[in-house]
């Protein structure tokens, strides 16, 4: 099971979640900026960012010192609205955070294998350790492109992993994926992990429970880094659909 317990905070709703999670995460990138000059942040894709994104984009911080990538990416163009790079431009990196650096993962102009040595050589330059990550969870219990049953799973959420980035085919998925390892992820100083909804907190506490950590691979952040996490939890979602996430039908 796991070692120190983590931190929870519970919102009434998905906004107010989302505002929660971007003042937690300003802050802890306003501490890393004062502590080195610098603040690196790891987001992740899919559903739920966006008016996380929205609001952490207007927040006061001085983004000209603030570096920013993905958990992980899809191998599709830039353009896609499967492309996570695509939602991180469009919802994150405006506002005061337009003056953020960002390095994307994914370069489908590449060969598979060069497309993961150079994006292991842009992510080796970025500030380490990250000051945060934000992560999201599957109702399969997946994290960035930990993948139950995915090729590589166990090199990838290793914290001691070999390389920083990794290649994953996931079961079923319609395209090849990179993510970061376990070697970045969970040696961040602080890691933040956002639930929403009945079925997300199910999910949840099922991961809880004894069992592999391939069969949960959020598991490994639980179990691994559980003294640097914080738990951010709505029994609700968002009463209202977001018209703009609606165009990144992402998981």
């Amino acid at each position: 099971m796991m070692g120190k317990d983590f931190q929870r905070r519970e919102f009434a709703d998905g906004e107010a979640l989302a505002q929660g999670l971007a003042d937690w995460t300003a802050e802890r990138l306003r501490e890393g900026v004062a502590a080195r000059g610098v603040g690196l942040l790891i987001v992740s894709g899919g559903k739920s960012p966006a008016r996380f994104f929205d609001l952490l984009s207007n927040l006061d911080l001085d983004w000209t010192r603030v570096a920013i990538t993905l958990a992980d990416e899809r191998r599709v163009a830039d353009d896609s609205p499967r492309s996570n790079a695509r939602l991180v431009r469009e919802r994150l990196l405006c506002n005061r955070a337009k003056a953020a650096s960002f390095t994307p993962l994914a370069d489908v102009r590449l060969a598979e294998d060069q497309e993961l040595a150079a994006a292991s050589a842009r992510i080796a330059h970025l500030p380490m350790p990250a000051d945060v990550v934000v992560l999201g969870m599957g109702d399969d219990g997946h994290t960035a492109s930990w993948f139950p049953a995915a090729d590589g799973l166990a090199e990838a959420m290793d914290p001691a992993a070999r390389q920083l980035v990794a290649s994953i085919v996931a079961p079923d998925a319609p395209e090849p994926r990179l993510t970061l390892t376990g070697r970045v992820i969970l040696r961040a100083r602080a890691i933040a992990i956002e639930i929403q909804g009945q079925g997300k907190l199910t999910t949840f506490a099922a991961a809880l429970e004894p069992g592999p950590e391939q069969a949960m691979p959020i598991r490994a952040v639980l179990r691994g880094a559980a003294d640097r996490l914080t738990v951010f939890i709505s029994s609700r979602t968002d009463s209202l659909p977001d018209p703009v996430a609606a165009k990144h039908p992402l998981a």
